[in-house]
């Protein structure tokens, strides 16, 4: 696997040996432009001899997608770099956000809040449909949640 960063800035697509890493074509700044990037790398990259990912796999990854820029956007003050990389398992997703604070998981891990606390299922929902979840915090300030989605 070949891993590129990509930034939040508009650039040319990755060619040669680093082509199953790719660049946003437009700085990712909501869920919406994240989820269009992605649907649209994965359809054009993604070579298996399992063939095409199944949709379920393809809704799994869309909604992991969705959860890691939305809660970059509602409580990291903004999404600071978004990479996405193909591997053999799946797609790896690198969201940065400005915001030092970890997620907590409150609810412990692989475990859904009670209907009555209105919030806080995209943290589980995460851990539940990645093989791999990853949260660092940058030197330079800000976090890096990094996960693996599976599309085999």
């Amino acid at each position: 696997m070949e891993r590129h960063p990509t930034g939040n800035q508009a650039t040319a697509p990755v060619e040669g040996a680093s082509a199953r890493a790719a660049r946003p074509p437009l700085a990712i700044t909501s869920a919406a432009a994240a989820r269009r990037h992605v649907r649209a790398f994965v359809g054009e990259r993604w070579r298996s001899p399992a063939g095409p990912p199944t949709e379920e796999a393809m809704i799994d990854l869309i909604l992991v997608v969705s959860e890691l820029v939305t809660n970059a956007v509602r409580h990291g003050g903004g999404v600071a770099g978004f990479d996405v990389t193909l591997t053999s398992e799946g797609v790896r997703l690198s969201v940065r956000d400005h915001s030092a604070a970890l997620p907590v998981g409150i609810h412990g891990p692989r475990v859904l809040p009670r209907a009555d606390e209105g919030s806080g299922y995209g943290w589980p929902l995460i851990n539940r449909l990645c093989s791999e979840v990853a949260v660092e915090r940058r030197v330079a300030g800000g976090k890096t949640i990094s996960v693996l989605v599976p599309l085999t």
